[in-house]
């Protein structure tokens, strides 16, 4: 199981462990700054929330991101903007992990979280398995203990996670906001077909 586990961690980051730290220097504010996957200038915004131990986040991520990505998203049609929304201490601990990685390779990341959750959020030692996900994607144990430690960080999630409640009205997971307008159909790719279909120019 473990053999496959990391099997898994690292054919989805799909690079080998660097001599020198990936999470080295990181500025706090980069870690803070906002993911976004697609590109940044497309027309079409649709803003995640999402916990990474939620199980129906999972599934979207599995089942229903691939097709959009090919759709909307690597067409240039779509961008979407990754936003936390821990809904317990070990999701926000996985987001710290992930935000304290190089940019470039954070949605390898939330990939890799998602497709081993079962795994890595069921482990006795939850803590200890988010760490070999780290370190089999390049980043050092000293990072990793030094990235749990980082209350600017951990503060900043938290915080962003309240405006979310506060102004988008956020209340679980995931929740998508399509260009400023929340989506209340199921999270199906017929329903964000549907609605993107009008949105498109």
């Amino acid at each position: 199981m473990l053999r496959n586990f990391s099997l898994i961690v690292l054919l989805a980051l799909s690079i080998y462990a660097p001599t020198d730290s990936v999470a080295e220097n990181l500025p706090i504010t980069d870690a803070l700054n906002e993911r976004v996957l697609g590109n940044p200038s497309a027309p079409i915004t649709i803003v995640e929330y999402s916990s990474l131990t939620c199980s129906h986040c999972r599934s979207f991520h599995q089942d229903v991101l691939p097709r959009l990505m090919k759709a909307y998203i690597d067409t240039g049609k779509v961008k979407l903007v990754f936003r936390d929304f821990p809904l317990d201490g070990l999701a926000l601990r996985a987001s710290m992990m992930a935000r304290c990685a190089p940019a470039d390779r954070y949605f390898k990341y939330i990939d890799v979280l998602y497709q081993t959750q079962l795994t890595w959020a069921t482990n006795t030692d939850p803590l200890v398995a988010l760490a070999r996900i780290g370190k089999l994607g390049g980043m050092k144990q000293i990072d990793f203990d030094a990235c749990m430690k980082d209350e600017q960080l951990f503060n900043g999630i938290l915080r962003s996670r309240q405006v979310a409640s506060v102004e988008a009205s956020v209340e679980g997971t995931p929740t998508f906001i399509i260009n400023g307008k929340k989506m209340i159909q199921p999270v199906t790719f017929a329903s964000f077909d549907s609605i993107l279909k009008k949105l498109t120019p």
